[in-house]
């Protein structure tokens, strides 16, 4: 998630789809932008204005809190916040307010950063690693009330998902092996965190039954039951994976934890193209509405006891993208982002959306960061309240929030202005539309912002 990139990328303008617009929420969405050669609309809230502070450029009219800051806001407990800020999930919660479990993708052991989460008696998984998830309370406002740890001893963890029964469920982009930099245990799963419940995290166990590989993200599917799963991993590049529940499954708080670690179906995604080609790879997908027939190929050793799940496959067994990224489940399916092509892939790219439709199954392009233009690398994603996309930037160079609105028109929304570029991670609304949380990795800040919102058509 952290990799460095080109600083570039424009949409592109898609071929088919012309000048037409239509809705993001319909399945059949092209979104598509002028090309460079054309100046772009003004869009989006305007120009932003620079912080005299240094940290976040936001449009006029908009403001900033800080949430929670690595080393400087402090736990319920008294340690110091962790740092490395990243995915998040966010709840309905008090009085008004949101409930935010977020991640901290530390991969060092113990020991080896400043800011760890902090070990807690019960919550802690293997006292070898640095990583987690804390769970942070603020007001109908976004103001901080409270914070503290909801799972520990996890690693590298980036980003993850919420599902539709109010849990966090958080992902290891790693696949360290018990024994590696004195970790007890493997690493490389997904943990289920419940953000009103505490004692349902005691015990942290991991959701074998989803794979050991270098998870980034997921979006599970309210209806079916399914998850969608993102691989963030090269040599080979990554893979798209769907777990499917067995017969009699019901899905609630609880009920992941139960299964055993080969129950359902985890599938790899095999695309293949209007001719019955089969399609090696995502990048492959130059023009927006490009669109895939999906099959899932079963993964034969889940746990990777000897071999990692992506290399399991050979040459026309499955579809590949380079760093696989966000996920959000919105409009009847997962939008899944490849963060950027190079050398690696067969086609160079700065960056895809995709859209996932479980009922057709079928994969479509919805937007491509092409090479030379503004913006690059998206990462993690959600889908606005406000209409259109947010996508946090991991590019070269400086970092953005961007917005996508539902005519496919790309626009800067937030600037981070603190020494090092650091990503942007994390996005995520409150309930009521009012908020938009947002962290930079590093050093570690959550920001809740609030201004003028209106409908980004």
């Amino acid at each position: 998630m952290t990799e460095a990139l080109s600083r570039r990328g424009f949409l592109s303008r898609s071929a088919a789809a012309g000048a037409g617009v239509v809705l993001l929420g319909a399945s059949d969405v092209l979104l598509t932008t002028p090309n460079a050669a054309a100046a772009p609309p003004r869009t989006g809230y305007g120009p932003l204005v620079p912080d005299p502070a240094g940290r976040l450029a936001l449009p006029a009219g908009f403001r900033y809190s800080i949430v929670s800051e690595a080393g400087a806001t402090t736990l319920d407990t008294g340690e110091p916040t962790p740092s490395h800020h990243d995915g998040a999930g966010a709840f309905r919660g008090k009085a008004g307010g949101t409930t935010i479990v977020y991640n901290h993708e530390i991969g060092a052991p113990v020991g080896a950063v400043p800011f760890p989460v902090p070990h807690r008696e019960g919550l802690t998984y293997d006292p070898g690693s640095a990583g987690g998830c804390t769970i942070v309370e603020v007001d109908r406002d976004g103001n901080r009330v409270r914070e503290y740890v909801g799972v520990a001893g996890t690693s590298t963890n980036c980003a993850g998902g919420i599902t539709p029964w109010n849990t966090w469920l958080t992902c290891e982009e790693t696949e360290d092996r018990a024994g590696s930099e004195g970790r007890t245990k493997d690493h490389g799963y997904v943990f289920e965190v419940d953000p009103f419940d505490l004692d349902a995290n005691r015990d942290p166990q991991p959701i074998k039954a989803l794979g050991r590989y270098s998870h980034e993200a997921l979006a599970v599917d309210p209806q079916r039951g399914d998850i969608i799963l993102t691989e963030d991993a090269s040599n080979p590049n990554g893979l798209l994976y769907r777990w499917e529940p067995p017969r009699g499954h019901r899905p609630r708080k609880g009920a992941l934890r139960q299964l055993g670690s080969a129950d359902g179906a985890l599938g790899a995604m095999r695309c293949t193209d209007a001719a019955g080609t089969h399609v090696d790879d995502l990048a492959r997908g130059t023009e927006v509405g490009t669109t895939y027939d999906v099959t899932w190929v079963p993964v034969p050793d889940r746990d990777a006891r000897t071999t990692s799940t992506r290399n399991q496959f050979g040459p026309g067994e499955v579809t590949r993208g380079r760093k696989f990224e966000g996920a959000w489940w919105g409009d009847g399916g997962a939008y899944v982002v490849t963060s950027y092509a190079r050398e690696e892939s067969p086609v160079p790219h700065d960056g895809q959306v995709w859209f996932y439709d479980p009922r057709r199954a079928t994969l479509t392009l919805k937007l491509r960061f092409a090479p030379g233009g503004e913006f690059d690398g998206p990462d993690n994603i959600t889908v606005s309240p406000w209409g259109g996309l947010i996508l946090a930037e991991d590019g070269e160079g400086t970092q953005h929030l961007v917005g996508v609105t539902e005519g496919g028109e790309a626009f800067e929304f937030a600037r981070n202005q603190m020494a090092g570029d650091s990503e942007f991670a994390g996005p995520v609304y409150s309930h009521d539309r009012k908020v938009l949380f947002a962290s930079v990795q590093t050093p570690g800040i959550m920001y809740a912002i609030t201004g003028p919102w209106r409908p980004q058509h």
